[in-house]
């Protein structure tokens, strides 16, 4: 796994004052990447945490197997390699969790106690496609989590592997891949993305506002036939912007 960072630390505090979607938005401008399928979760996420806003981290990668203690028995040393992992990887970091008991889902990784744990490691988050528990103590330990559900035990759970490739909601996700996530959903921005990630989205939020936000908001007194003209000529204007910015129309 790569430890070239492309974005400081400052910057990564800058895209998190976005939601997901506004990411994906500048995004879909500059990636080579398929923008109608790549990148983000085809499946639905919950976010727990949605009043901690949005995460931003590197990943780092595990799968479980609550369900089955055979694990316990054949690699008793497997926590203790998996936080020397964690803790060989610099921060921020994203902790993205492939549960192989899906969709049966019996136990949970995340507790108040591994929150703390990860928290004091670099991670501020995770990504799990299995479920969470001690809801209110991971909340305060300031561990967000995005999850399919909540549950009542732990199972046998304990790193079955760590440091691969996991699938989590229907995306593949590698370590070190940077993660945008929030209540939406998550993006994955790729190496190629990450130098114009911060400018295209702050343009593509502010040829909104200027376009057809403002024109559906400054519609009072107008005739229908005169506010869709206004749409219209907005829409026109933002994919104008759009294209004479990135050579692409953009959404409107």
């Amino acid at each position: 796994m790569s430890q070239n960072r492309i974005l400081s630390h400052a910057e990564l505090l800058e895209l998190k004052r976005w939601n997901t979607p506004t990411i994906y938005n500048g995004w879909e401008q500059i990636t080579k990447l398929d923008h109608c399928a790549d990148a983000f979760n085809l499946e639905e996420t919950r976010d727990f945490m949605p009043q901690m806003g949005p995460m931003v981290g590197y990943a780092v990668t595990l799968r479980v197997e609550p369900s089955n203690p055979l694990h316990r028995r054949t690699k008793p040393t497997a926590t203790s390699d998996y936080r020397r992992y964690l803790a060989s990887v610099p921060g921020p970091k994203i902790v993205v969790v492939q549960d192989l008991d899906k969709p049966r889902l019996i136990g949970s990784f995340w507790g108040e106690v591994n929150a703390n744990i990860h928290r004091a490691l670099g991670c501020v988050g995770t990504i799990t496609d299995g479920a969470i528990r001690d809801l209110d103590e991971m909340t305060n330990a300031g561990f967000k989590s995005i999850a399919r559900r909540l549950c009542v035990g732990h199972g046998a759970v304990q790193p079955v592997e760590f440091g691969c490739e996991v699938e989590v909601f229907g995306r593949t996700v590698r370590p070190g891949d940077l993660i945008h996530a929030d209540k939406h959903g998550f993006l994955i921005i790729e190496p190629d993305a990450q130098p114009r990630i911060l400018e295209a989205a702050r343009f593509m939020d502010s040829n909104e506002c200027q376009t057809v936000i403002q024109a559906a908001r400054n519609s009072a007194g107008l005739t229908m036939d005169q506010l869709l003209q206004q749409l219209g000529d907005a829409s026109r204007q933002f994919a104008a912007n759009a294209r004479e910015k990135f050579r692409r129309d953009g959404e409107w």
